[in-house]
């Protein structure tokens, strides 16, 4: 059975979140993506082997790849014992786990709103579309179907809840949040990243159905923090399974959240133990995912 093993490091935990633990390293911060799982705001009480190095390692390769469009809180990625060493002269346990799926990132002041886009209609967008004719609350035209391709891609941003559930936000009310020059640039930025991923994603076989993107100023510069198009922020589809008219299996926490609905969990903490071979399947989601998009097999 998958278990949870867990760093601790001789300086302040910032903040521990469902997946990520975030160390403050007093000019920077050191950023782990564990393999905890959550579903239906419960984290599980097993991991999924192997998760924290593909979120951690696809994050890196996405802010890499995106730094010419928005600049990013990257210092350095701990992908070796030699970098380890360099950039955390600290007492850890556990050290070797921090290797491939931890690394130093720059403080930021955070923006407080999930920028959403939406380039497929599914999920809760679909679930609106059928009842309004729009999504966010901008109207779409007569007659898409689940999972189509949208007419153009929509920002659809949302709050960020700390607790419960995240809540669409009108332009105008995004507006008055954090004020309208900051709302374009969140929307121009968000837009051309999406456009620039979904383009190159569909090179590699995967459809970006929608992502979320965080941002954060750094030295006055707005900038991409967090998690960059990982399958804990992005709904992944394979292109050659992919079918307009219902939904499409994804490369995500999905197999989970569907035993998880057939268990007989009342959705209420504490969450069940997984059976091993749902596990298995998960690991597995995860790493074909960044197999496709990387080209290359998960460094351990």
């Amino acid at each position: 059975m998958s278990t949870i093993l867990e760093t601790r490091l001789s300086v302040p935990l910032a903040y521990k979140g469902k997946v990520r633990d975030t160390y403050d390293l007093q000019k920077n911060m050191l950023l782990i993506a564990t393999d905890r799982i959550s579903a239906f705001d419960s984290v599980l009480p097993c991991g999924i082997p192997d998760k924290g190095l593909v979120l951690n390692q696809l994050s890196a390769f996405w802010f890499k790849k995106t730094k010419r469009i928005v600049p990013n809180h990257v210092v350095t990625v701990i992908d070796t014992v030699k970098t380890l060493e360099a950039f955390l002269p600290y007492e850890i346990n556990n050290r070797e786990q921090l290797i491939g799926r931890s690394m130093i990132v720059k403080k930021a002041e955070r923006v407080t709103i999930e920028a959403v886009v939406r380039g497929y209609i599914s999920g809760s967008a679909w679930a609106e579309y059928q009842k309004t004719g729009m999504i966010s609350g901008l109207l779409q035209p007569k007659g898409l179907k689940e999972s189509q391709e949208l007419p153009q891609a929509l920002f659809t941003p949302t709050t960020k809840a700390d607790t419960g559930h995240d809540l669409p936000l009108t332009k105008q009310a995004l507006n008055d949040l954090i004020g309208k020059d900051l709302a374009t640039q969140l929307e121009e930025k968000s837009l051309e990243i999406y456009q620039y991923a979904r383009n190159y994603s569909l090179k590699q076989g995967i459809i970006i159905a929608d992502t979320k993107f965080e941002f954060g100023f750094i030295d006055g510069k707005l900038s991409l923090i967090d998690e960059l198009l990982t399958p804990d922020s992005s709904r992944f589809w394979d292109i050659t399974s992919y079918k307009i008219g219902q939904s499409q299996p994804s490369y995500d926490k999905q197999i989970v959240r569907d035993w998880l609905t057939t268990s007989g969990w009342n959705k209420e903490p504490p969450a069940p133990m997984l059976p091993q071979d749902i596990i298995e399947r998960t690991s597995e989601q995860y790493k074909n995912v960044y197999r496709k998009l990387v080209g290359q097999e998960i460094t351990k």
